[in-house]
C-alpha cells in the first residue's frame, strides 16, 4: 500500500516537527513517525468496513420496514439488490478482512453508526443508486461496476465522513487520498467466488526499514548535510529558504550519498515533486537547481556511489 513517496513525505513531516517543536528527542519523534504510518492500516480498514456497515444498516432498515404494522407490498417485498450486491458480500465474508478488523480493533462504526446512516441516506439519494436499482437483473460486473463509482463519488468525497476521520487522527489528512486511491485499486481487481485479501501495510521489509533509515540518517546529519548546499546559494539568506526546503535538501542529499541503491534520478523526481506539493510555488526550481548543481559536484569528486545498474 505504501509507496516510497509517501513514506517520505511523512519523513518530512516528523522532521518539520521536531524542528518545530526545537526538540533533540530524535527517539521519541521516530515513535510517533513510526506510530502515524502503522495508523494508515486503521484507515484503509475503517474505510474498507463502512462498505460492510452501509450495507447492513440496510438489511436493518428492509426487515425493520417489512414487519411494520401498517406496511406497504413494496416494503413487505422490498427489492433486495442493493444488499444483494455480490461485491459487497465478498467483503463481508472475507476472512481475511473480518480477522484484521478483528486483530486491529477497528469497531469505529459501532460508535458512531450516524456517519455510516449518513452515507447510506446520500447513496439512496443519488441518481447512481436509482439508476442501479431500476435494473432488474443483476451481474458480478454490474454490481462491481455500482461499488466502484460508489466509492468514488459518494463515500470517499464525502465531507462528513472526512471531518469525522480528520478529527479522529490529524496525522491522517495525507494519508486518506493514498488509502482511498488504494481501496478503489483493489475494488476493480475483485473478482467473483475468489475471496478479498487485505493488502499489506509495506510492501516489504527494505521499505518498511527505509523509515527509520531516511529519518535517522538525515537528522543525524542535518548539519553536514546542509554544508553541502549553503554556499551554492549566493542569492539566498540560509534564513530565507523555506523551512520545507531545506528539509527537502537535507533528505535528498543523504538518499544521495547515504542510500546506495536508490538512483540519483529518482531521488531528484520524488523530492521536486513532494516540494511542488509541500512548499511554495517556486520551490521546485529552486531545488531542483541546488541539486543537479550537486550531483555533478558529487559525481565528479566520486562522493555518489551507486550500485546496480542504471542507478546514476
Amino acid at each position: 500500500m505504501l509507496n516510497r513517496r509517501h513514506i517520505r513525505v511523512k519523513v518530512m513531516q516528523s522532521i518539520y516537527a521536531l524542528h518545530q517543536k526545537n526538540s533533540d528527542d530524535i527517539e521519541k519523534e521516530e515513535k510517533f513517525l513510526l506510530h502515524s504510518i502503522d495508523s494508515i492500516q486503521d484507515l484503509y480498514l475503517i474505510m474498507l468496513s463502512s462498505l460492510i456497515e452501509i450495507r447492513k444498516k440496510e438489511m436493518i432498515y428492509l426487515e425493520a420496514s417489512s414487519k411494520k404494522h401498517l406496511a406497504t407490498s413494496e416494503e413487505k417485498n422490498p427489492i433486495r439488490k442493493f444488499v444483494n450486491n455480490a461485491v459487497l458480500q465478498l467483503l463481508e465474508d472475507s476472512n481475511s478482512l473480518s480477522i484484521a478488523l478483528e486483530k486491529r480493533k477497528i469497531t469505529n462504526w459501532a460508535m458512531n453508526d450516524d456517519y455510516i446512516l449518513i452515507l447510506l441516506n446520500e447513496i439512496k439519494q443519488s441518481s447512481l443508486y436509482g439508476k442501479y436499482m431500476m435494473n432488474k437483473k443483476s451481474s458480478f460486473e454490474e454490481d462491481k461496476d455500482f461499488v466502484i463509482d460508489m466509492f468514488s463519488e459518494l463515500i470517499a468525497p464525502n465531507e462528513k465522513l472526512y471531518e469525522y476521520l480528520e478529527d479522529n487522527k490529524l496525522t491522517w489528512i495525507d494519508d486518506i487520498p493514498l488509502v482511498n486511491t488504494q481501496i478503489l485499486k483493489e475494488l476493480k481487481q475483485v473478482v467473483a467466488n475468489e475471496e478479498f485479501r487485505v493488502t499489506k501495510l509495506y510492501k516489504d521489509q527494505e521499505d518498511q526499514e527505509f523509515v527509520s533509515l531516511l529519518f535517522k540518517k538525515t537528522v543525524l546529519n542535518e548539519i553536514d548535510l546542509a554544508k553541502e548546499y549553503i554556499d551554492k546559494t549566493p542569492n539566498w539568506d540560509a534564513d530565507r529558504i523555506a523551512e520545507i526546503d531545506t528539509i527537502i535538501l537535507k533528505m535528498a542529499i543523504c538518499e544521495f550519498l547515504k542510500f546506495p541503491s536508490i538512483p540519483v534520478k529518482v531521488t531528484i523526481n520524488e523530492y521536486l515533486e513532494i516540494a511542488k506539493e509541500y512548499s511554495t510555488p517556486k520551490s521546485s526550481l529552486f531545488i531542483n537547481g541546488i541539486l543537479d548543481n550537486l550531483v555533478k559536484e558529487f559525481q565528479s569528486e566520486g562522493k555518489i556511489k551507486k550500485t546496480g545498474r542504471g542507478l546514476m
